[in-house]
């Protein structure tokens, strides 16, 4: 068998885990591993689509620096002499 584990061996180390953890547990570990495979998939599936967003968000963004720039510059900011 695998890596000389007998199958004997295996049920034993499977009935060892189930009196261990419990089947609710285990049947919950499934469920949960099983919804995290199919968000990252659908994750994976759904990546060209954000990357096109992303590219319009730092547009969006390239195009408001330049007013940000203004803001911030020292002509814009109010001197006070009494400083």
């Amino acid at each position: 068998m695998i890596g000389g584990i007998s199958a004997w061996q295996l049920l034993i180390l499977l009935l060892i885990v189930v009196l261990v953890f419990g089947t609710k547990r285990l049947r919950n570990i499934g469920s949960d591993l099983g919804s995290a495979v199919k968000g990252f998939r659908k994750g994976i599936e759904e990546e060209p689509e954000d990357s096109e967003t992303e590219k319009l968000s730092t547009a969006e963004s390239a195009s408001l620096e330049p007013q940000k720039q203004q803001e911030n510059s020292p002509a814009s900011r109010p001197t006070d002499p009494d400083v």
